[in-house]
């Protein structure tokens, strides 16, 4: 009766006590030139992600693997991109950088559209003041929009050294991604929930996308 009692215990003690949020490796890599990738953005229909780098902006097919535009950024000797969104359709998208510059760009084109005033769907200056996103900050500082993601009562969360940790509703950690290719020790990986996938990005231009179990 004892034996019976135990084995189920040991049993159980050997079972790992996370659970796997995102199956590793990653599904699939975007490789892009040399950057840091500071946000992310999935296109409505879920085929391309925008990418905010340290070095403006790129739109990649996702499942061609191979990019679509780069658009360029630049404000005050800056060309990082901290904040970046398609509009309802997918046909424009936005970037911010940190002061709040705010520069619009048609997907189709790859040029950039002038008529910043027309789109309502763009931050006006106090939502992208709110975000942080201010001139007074040293340039040596970082602002990023995604240090955190939420989906299905799990919450990401950037942390040191470009990792991210999964933690549940009550705040137990379920697991963690780690990228030993980051030079960068200040690298806060960018969150994205994106349906059955988690998107995030190193200091070294690599977009990971994940599935889910």
């Amino acid at each position: 009766m004892m034996r019976n009692l135990i084995l189920p215990a040991l049993l159980a003690a050997a079972l790992p006590l996370t659970a796997q949020v995102v199956k590793e490796p990653a599904a699939r890599t975007l490789k892009l030139t040399r950057c840091e990738v500071t946000c992310l953005a999935m296109a409505p229909k879920g085929d391309r992600i925008l990418v905010g780098t340290d070095k403006g902006a790129e739109l990649w097919d996702i499942e061609a693997g191979r990019r679509v535009h780069a658009f360029p950024f630049s404000e005050d000797g800056s060309t990082a991109v901290y904040h970046a969104a398609f509009n309802n359709n997918g046909e424009l998208v936005v970037l911010i950088g940190h002061s709040g510059k705010r520069e619009v760009w048609d997907v189709r084109s790859g040029k950039q559209d002038k008529m910043l005033h027309e789109h309502n769907w763009i931050p006006d200056p106090r939502a992208v003041k709110a975000m942080g996103l201010d001139l007074k900050n040293s340039t040596f500082d970082r602002f990023y929009q995604q240090l955190q993601a939420q989906d299905n009562g799990i919450t990401a969360t950037a942390v040191g050294q470009g990792g991210v940790e999964f933690h549940d509703a009550s705040g137990k950690l379920l697991q963690k991604l780690q990228f030993p290719e980051n030079k960068d020790p200040h690298h806060r990986a960018p969150c994205l929930f994106s349906g059955a996938q988690f998107i995030t990005g190193t200091d070294d231009g690599r977009v990971l996308i994940y599935d889910r179990p």
